[in-house]
């Protein structure tokens, strides 16, 4: 069966202790783990376990950040987003280093990412250098044994497909077992303009290793962001995404794909993963 949790930063908290609270308060037992506030000692690893396990929450997942992202405009976040940008290329292959022996430590098995605007065209020169450095990504945590996928929403289905076919081919020769994956969020879909959710879900299904609850409203205004909006109330078809969902199997088994919620916008944090986390029952139990 799959698991229900929450993504740590968006709950706001200001310490472990305020995380494990955070977490218990919105009814879950999971979560998704930012891990680079631990990575470099803002919060303190072996508090952070313990406040976690005494909790009873688990681990589910971790999620790097990539360095000086911009998000105040789509223009700013093509620019400075994932790990286009060369000049921030070396520190972030260097904190994914760090990071995948911090999951080592955690027990921690699969991270997500966002890689940043992918190439629609593989004629595109930065489509190579991009794949290339998710190759180098994934090696440097499969050899920690820890699974990497990144974010759906930067770009369509499509070209995630082809980018994922390319890269997972140049990853075979050397690491046959080791594959790359998508972490879905059907709301970035919306936000960032780039096709319907539900028939994104049904093309990446067999990719999919995470899936993020989230809920948006498409923008009126081409060019400017959608809204970000509790899961329920948004353009997300959730009716017909977890009809994808299980019709894909991706709810049953030992691959279950886990189910964290994330919200980014509001006053109401806690409020509105409960709203999120009673929906996801409705639909899945």
């Amino acid at each position: 069966m799959p698991r229900v949790g929450v993504c740590s930063w968006s709950l706001q908290a200001t310490d472990p202790a305020d995380l494990a609270a955070k977490v218990r308060a919105c009814g879950v037992d999971g979560v998704q783990l930012a891990l680079d506030p631990v990575r470099t000692g803002a919060w303190d690893e072996r508090r952070t376990v313990d406040e976690l396990r005494a909790a009873g929450i688990t681990i589910l997942s971790g999620m790097m950040a990539t360095k000086d992202e911009d998000y105040s405009t789509l223009e700013t976040i093509k620019a400075t987003g994932g790990i286009a940008p060369d000049a921030t290329w070396p520190d972030n292959l260097r904190a994914a280093g760090e990071n995948a022996v911090l999951c080592q430590r955690l027990g921690v098995t699969l991270v997500t990412f966002h890689a940043g605007f992918l190439p629609h065209t593989a004629a595109d020169p930065m489509r190579g250098i991009l794949i290339d450095r998710l190759r180098q990504l994934a090696e440097v945590f499969g050899d920690a044994g820890v699974n990497l996928a990144f974010e759906t929403g930067q770009e369509s289905a499509g070209t995630l497909l082809s980018v994922l076919t390319d890269l997972n081919a140049s990853l075979a020769p050397r690491t046959p077992k080791l594959t790359v994956g998508v972490n879905f969020d059907p709301a970035n879909m919306i936000l960032y303009g780039m096709g319907d959710p539900v028939a994104a879900l049904r093309a990446l299904a067999p990719a999919v290793r995470q899936i993020h609850i989230k809920d948006a409203t498409a923008t009126k205004v081409p060019g400017t962001w959608g809204e970000e909006v509790p899961a329920g109330t948004g353009h997300v078809d959730w009716p017909a995404f977890f009809q994808v969902y299980k019709s894909a199997g991706m709810h049953t088994g030992a691959q279950a794909i886990n189910l964290l919620i994330e919200r980014e916008a509001g006053t109401s944090r806690v409020d509105d993963v409960k709203t999120a986390r009673a929906m996801v029952a409705k639909f899945v139990g």
